[in-house]
């Protein structure tokens, strides 16, 4: 097969599935921790690589969270906003649905309007600076329970607080002991307030995890949602109500999720008719990036320039974009495409 490394570093792409602090480099993570002495994650980045290896999804939750713990002040919110949006501009990532959880922020003392004020600072230099674009889902720490859904609405909803480029809701964290329909109410607010609903489901459970979010949450779009495959009625739904898979497969591996690559679902999810998108989760903590799993994708589903092409296509389809930015952005996909295989 043709090695496609070099057209998917060029093809432009958007991402929807892709976390705030779980984006952060070795090297910003290294120099947040040395703003922080008193915590457990090494300042030295080479060190990191261990650091993030994970024996299960628990232990990952772990290691996420010892990183959150390192974003404590809103200065710490801008650095690491504005560095992730500059690693995805080096990507030709044009748009992008960043996961951010701020309840973790407000509850570490960060001031909410502080915390609005410095997201939203670096989305608008980012996009005057690199051109990307970039877009909040604020998302539930399913592990913190009803008291972080309570609060992430609150912060997602009230006027005067929630930032402009919320477009938005999610609920992350362990499935396992966290049943979906509990935050009905929550996601019943954000939607009537405007946002869209885009829980993580059946990533580490069956099925009926994502059954739960469909009916409960009014899913739009699934966090991974790598069980469906389990379920050909599921399947059959996703499918004919174009609910979009937000697809993460060095992620899934990473996590424990899915035993090896040549086991993932993904080509069954394609095979069934899904709206599938490809996305990098917490690229540098499962070492990977966009334009990786763009190539991993390729290699499982057996694609061409094309085929890649129309993959990238799918998440600009399935995102939240206006739609004469999906127009800007699939045309420039079918430019790029037409001028590659023209040479």
């Amino acid at each position: 097969m043709t090695d496609l490394h070099p057209f998917i570093a060029g093809l432009p792409k958007a991402e929807l599935h892709v976390h705030h602090v779980g984006s952060a480099s070795p090297r910003i993570v290294a120099e947040l921790a040395a703003r922080h002495p008193d915590s457990k994650v090494p300042t030295d980045p080479e060190a990191l690589t261990d650091y993030f290896s994970f024996t299960d999804f628990a232990h990952f939750i772990e290691v996420y969270l010892s990183v959150v713990d390192l974003v404590r002040t809103p200065e710490d919110v801008r650095l690491l906003t504005f560095e992730v949006a500059r690693d995805m501009a080096r990507q030709n990532i044009r748009y992008a649905e960043l996961t951010i959880t701020p309840y973790s922020s407000t509850r570490r003392g960060i001031d909410e309007r502080a915390f609005m004020a410095a997201i939203e600072d670096a989305r608008k230099s980012a996009e005057a600076e690199f051109g990307t674009i970039l877009r909040w889902c604020f998302d539930i720490p399913g592990e913190a329970g009803l008291v972080s859904a309570e609060e992430t609405a609150r912060l997602a909803t009230t006027d005067g607080l929630r930032p402009d480029g919320l477009v938005s809701f999610g609920l992350g964290g362990p499935e396992i002991g966290v049943p979906r329909p509990q935050f009905k109410p929550f996601f019943d607010r954000a939607r009537a307030a405007g946002l869209r609903s885009v829980p993580h489901a059946g990533e580490t459970t069956g099925p009926q995890t994502i059954w739960d979010a469909i009916d409960d949450l009014g899913a739009e779009r699934i966090g991974h949602g790598t069980s469906s495959v389990q379920d050909p009625a599921l399947l059959a739904h996703l499918a004919e109500h174009r609910i979009a898979l937000e697809v993460c497969p060095t992620s899934n591996i990473a996590t424990r999720a899915v035993a090896t690559l040549d086991e993932h679902p993904l080509k069954q999810m394609v095979d069934a008719g899904v709206l599938v998108t490809i996305n990098s989760d917490d690229p540098p903590m499962f070492g990977t990036d966009l334009n990786n799993e763009y190539a991993v994708a390729a290699r499982l589903l057996g694609l061409d320039e094309r085929g890649v092409a129309a993959l990238a296509k799918n998440a600009v389809e399935a995102s939240f974009l206006d739609a004469a930015g999906k127009s800007r952005i699939a045309a420039e996909i079918d430019t790029y495409t037409d001028n590659w295989l023209a040479r």
